[in-house]
């Protein structure tokens, strides 16, 4: 087997100081520096939110201030991750809203945990949980990252209801009540 010695062309002056390639770097930096910014000055400025967002999970109330959550227990039985814990409550005779059989004494969702699926949103009979369009959860220990029925309400505040649920079925109850008499 012969061995074919291949001759290299010497290298020109300007091959030698690598003055072609770094013109064409600086070409590259000049146009990059002529085009808009694609950055964000984040947190002052935000990306837009895409139609259908599935963000952070929270708690919201109805609009008269009440809790629309009754204790049902089946966004803690469908999460996947195993991310809500609910604790059922009773509700005392005295309270506006006895018509509702129970609430939520403590209710908890694991942030760590949470996979952002919606499937809470989607089984909650009450539309009591809600994903909002919020994505930056952040936290200092493991133990800020479990957001406890206080935060829930105060990150998903009142949504505006139409149909008034509770309200028909109070009303429905005072009239077999006063029906009975």
């Amino acid at each position: 087997m012969a061995i074919k010695v291949v001759q290299r062309r010497p290298l020109s002056l300007a091959e030698r100081t690598y003055l072609p390639q770094i013109l064409a770097g600086l070409k590259v930096t000049w146009d990059n520096l002529r085009r808009p910014p694609v950055t964000l000055q984040y947190p002052d400025e935000r990306p837009t939110i895409p139609q259908g967002y599935r963000g952070v999970p929270t708690l919201v109330r109805d609009p008269h201030g009440r809790e629309k959550c009754v204790s049902c227990q089946l966004c803690e039985f469908v999460c996947p991750p195993k991310a809500i814990r609910i604790t059922p409550g009773e509700i005392s005779e005295t309270a506006e809203n006895t018509h509702v059989e129970k609430a939520p004494k403590e209710f908890e969702i694991n942030m760590l945990r949470c996979i952002y699926c919606g499937l809470c949103q989607e089984v909650c009979p009450e539309e009591a949980i809600w994903l909002q369009s919020q994505y930056s959860m952040t936290g200092t220990s493991r133990e800020s990252m479990v957001n406890n029925k206080a935060r829930l309400y105060e990150l998903g505040g009142t949504l505006p209801d139409s149909h008034y649920k509770w309200d028909k079925k109070k009303a429905e109850a005072e009239k077999q009540a006063g029906g009975h008499h």
